[in-house]
């Protein structure tokens, strides 16, 4: 059986008996998961297998495909911009990206692209893989697409575009790549193992994947939203062991481990300053948490809510996530954030074996909750000690 190692503080070790149950039983094959409480790591766990033949254990440094949870790094990025005074989240797209303006699309807000409103939710298909690695090409062609609907009327998950959108915001203000920036202002000064796309040089300690079962997806009208939405995403799941998605570098293509997303998830925990550092306002902060949009989404089918950047507690949705001061995302297959501003807690996990569907699943739902009755237990104001070690 493979062993978890790591540390966790014994007011947790609840979490840690989940997920070794859940790697002793094959729920899980590899998998990290950890949590930061008032800046300070309480879990910090890694185990199983990063490969399907189970030779390769995974590994302190073991990264994987995150896929969605990609969508907090990318917006952050934007939000960064926001705190800088560089972005205002009320400016149309235009007034960064005037080429966006393009067949009515001159209503189309900064906040309408963070919190999927925008109407420009994929490509128009026909499009490839090959385009949308082509960050230039499928950059345009999004600039030149209509809107799907009225902006900020509603949401519609933007399943792989966001990035693409963001991305470009983010260059045309700072004329860095999305990737450059992420790497400059993020992941190296939080020392954050993050990072859009993976060279060659780190394919040893990338986790393979096993696909989910397949998508069940309601009948659908070829010209509704999530029909169109859908046929312009054709990511298999598969396509994370490929050398072209490791060698792009959308916004969509994110390899980490939970540790890294639980240090990026602290910044909107801890209110925007980590370690002295600040990152985010706190202004910035609560306009990220504020409701932007709310209802069913017009792909996904949930009801949901959208601050900038990030989903908000909807419990009828997803009732492992409490409400409150709390943003999350997660990943196909099950990778999450998740940044508690009351509790100052982030969370983070990542897996290989992907579960079903884009809104997390059993096992994240499991750890979220065991997380949860654990802190809400902790005496008032106190953050436990943790022993390092390997247990």
């Amino acid at each position: 059986m493979a062993a978890i190692h790591g540390h966790c503080d014994p007011a947790f070790s609840r979490v840690r008996e989940l997920l070794q149950d859940r790697v002793r039983d094959g729920d899980e094959l590899g998998a990290s998961l950890c949590v930061t409480l008032g800046g300070r790591t309480v879990i910090d766990l890694w185990g199983g297998h990063a490969d399907v033949a189970r030779t390769r254990p995974w590994e302190e440094d073991t990264i994987t495909a995150i896929w969605s949870s990609s969508k907090v790094v990318t917006n952050l990025a934007a939000l960064l911009l926001v705190s800088r005074g560089l972005l205002d989240p009320d400016a149309p797209v235009s007034t960064y990206w005037p080429e966006f303006a393009a067949n009515g699309k001159e209503q189309v807000l900064v906040s309408h692209i963070l919190s999927h409103s925008s109407g420009v939710s994929a490509w128009e298909a026909p499009i490839t893989l090959e385009e949308i690695y082509d960050i230039p090409t499928s950059t345009a062609k999004l600039a030149q697409q209509p809107s799907w609907w009225t902006p900020g009327e509603h949401s519609g998950y933007h399943l792989a575009n966001q990035a693409h959108l963001v991305g470009e915001l983010v260059r045309r203000v700072t004329g860095q790549p999305l990737h450059q920036f992420i790497a400059d202002e993020l992941a190296g000064p939080l020392g954050a193992d993050v990072q859009l796309g993976v060279p060659e040089r780190d394919w040893p300690r990338t986790a393979e994947m096993i696909p989910p079962p397949p998508l069940a997806l309601p009948d659908l009208g070829p010209a509704s939203v999530a029909a169109r939405s859908f046929a312009g995403t054709p990511f298999p799941p598969e396509a994370p062991m490929t050398p072209a998605f490791r060698h792009s570098r959308i916004g969509h293509a994110g390899f980490a481990n939970a540790r890294a997303l639980a240090r990026i998830g602290s910044i909107v925990a801890l209110g925007g300053t980590v370690d002295g550092r600040q990152y985010l306002t706190p202004a910035t902060v609560a306009r990220m948490l504020q409701e932007h949009v709310s209802g069913p989404d017009l792909v996904l089918f949930a009801r949901l809510r959208f601050g900038l950047g990030v989903g908000l507690p909807v419990p009828q949705t997803l009732p492992w996530l409490p409400e409150g001061r709390i943003g999350f995302w997660c990943g196909w297959g099950g990778s999450s954030v998740v940044m508690d501003t009351g509790r100052r807690m982030s969370i983070g996990y990542v897996m290989n074996r992907m579960g079903e569907g884009t809104l997390g699943n059993d096992r994240i739902a499991s750890y979220v909750q065991a997380i949860y009755e654990a802190v809400n237990a902790l005496p008032s104001g106190s953050v436990p000690a943790v022993e390092r070690g390997e247990e």
